[in-house]
């Protein structure tokens, strides 16, 4: 035993040598964190929430009275090890990424099973979905996951002084964290959205001639970043409407042993993720309505493109004409004969230039 936790340690695992894997389990208002790095030993960091946190350098412990267990890519041995301290079934992968709602969402022996995807911002400044797993119990929670997500890792530091205990608590704390990140991505897309709305319309771009291949370069790359926003958008519609169903679903089946205050917290949670639905639903129309007013630049810039072509074709056949009619060389020309006969022909070529320009001009098209 370890004075003043609840852990009884135990050989239960070899070494593990994969990097970037851990096992956190809570206990009693306790967050204990197992490490595992490259060739190195298991490491167990235990924090109370009131005192620095104490770092126990034997090797896996056991928690029997665990009440969050969060595995990131868990290995087999980490997978036995949350089995053994449970009792419940953990989800492979596969299981996670199925899509149909009844393998995403279920009940197994009175053991909630929950599942999602969750989008999350990736080193390349892109957004990405990753599986989430949630086993509930009455006296445990287990997550599983393969990326290292901000809102669990916030949620973790936050535990220890929450004061929370039981595995519900843990699951809509767990949940009203992961809709908070969502929101605050959210409100960057529309902060991006926005400069890219005042950068698409600014008043100088158009009074300003600008080059063809400075404005497609510039159309280009906003065309590039209002997709990104989309992308991103269309990953976090899936992730809250995932939350949704978790929240509503979990209100039901957890009813028989959940404090009444978890009720009315998911009853919240509902709520905000249907104003967060309702928000990207908005911000979605904004990407569409960027999207056909690039692309209208776009067509605009083309078709200037084709107008230039056009002046200079038509501007262009005049004096290709009058250059083809003297340049026939019959015998009977009286042009040729004339003392100023060459001046004349000048005169013409210059005059079937200007006349179309002028009318071009007239027009509007230069």
């Amino acid at each position: 035993m370890v004075k003043g936790l609840s852990v009884r340690p135990a050989d239960i695992a070899q070494r593990v040598t994969q990097a970037k894997r851990r096992v956190v389990l809570i206990a009693e208002g306790h967050v204990y964190l197992r490490r595992i790095s490259e060739g190195g030993p298991s490491m167990l960091y235990a924090n109370s929430g009131t005192s620095p946190r104490e770092t126990l350098q034997d090797s896996p412990h056991v928690a029997s009275d665990a009440v969050w267990l969060d595995l990131v890519s868990p290995t087999e041995s980490e997978r036995g090890v949350a089995e053994r301290i449970t009792g419940l079934r953990i989800p492979s992968r596969e299981d996670l990424t199925e899509i149909e709602s009844s393998s995403r969402i279920y009940t197994e022996e009175g053991v909630i099973y929950l599942s999602m995807p969750y989008s999350y911002w990736g080193a390349d400044e892109r957004s990405h979905i990753t599986p989430v797993g949630f086993v509930l119990a009455e006296k445990h929670l287990l997550t599983v996951r393969y990326e290292e997500l901000p809102a669990f890792d916030t949620f973790t530091e936050k535990f220890s002084h929450s004061g929370l205990h039981g595995s519900a608590e843990i699951f809509v704390g767990l949940l009203e964290g992961i809709v908070d990140r969502v929101a605050d991505v959210l409100e960057r897309v529309a902060a991006e959205l926005d400069t890219l709305s005042k950068s698409t319309f600014k008043s100088e771009d158009l009074t300003t001639k600008r080059s063809l291949r400075r404005a497609d370069r510039e159309l280009r790359n906003t065309l590039t970043q209002v997709g990104k926003c989309g992308d991103t958008l269309g990953n976090l519609r899936d992730t809250v409407l995932a939350i949704g169903r978790i929240a509503t679903f979990a209100q039901q089946a957890c009813a028989e042993w959940a404090k009444p205050n978890l009720r009315d917290r998911l009853t919240t949670l509902r709520q905000d993720v249907a104003s967060l639905n309702d928000y990207d639903q908005q911000l979605n129309g904004k990407v569409s309505f960027l999207l056909d007013a690039v692309l209208g630049f776009i067509n605009i810039e083309q078709n200037n493109g084709v107008k230039v072509l056009t002046v200079v074709s038509v501007v262009g056949i005049p004096p290709t004409f009058v250059v083809g009619l003297y340049g026939m060389n019959f015998k009977d020309m009286p042009e040729l004969g004339w003392e100023h006969g060459y001046m004349f022909g000048w005169a013409m070529i210059l005059v079937s230039v200007v006349i179309p320009l002028v009318w071009f001009r007239v027009k509007g098209w230069i």
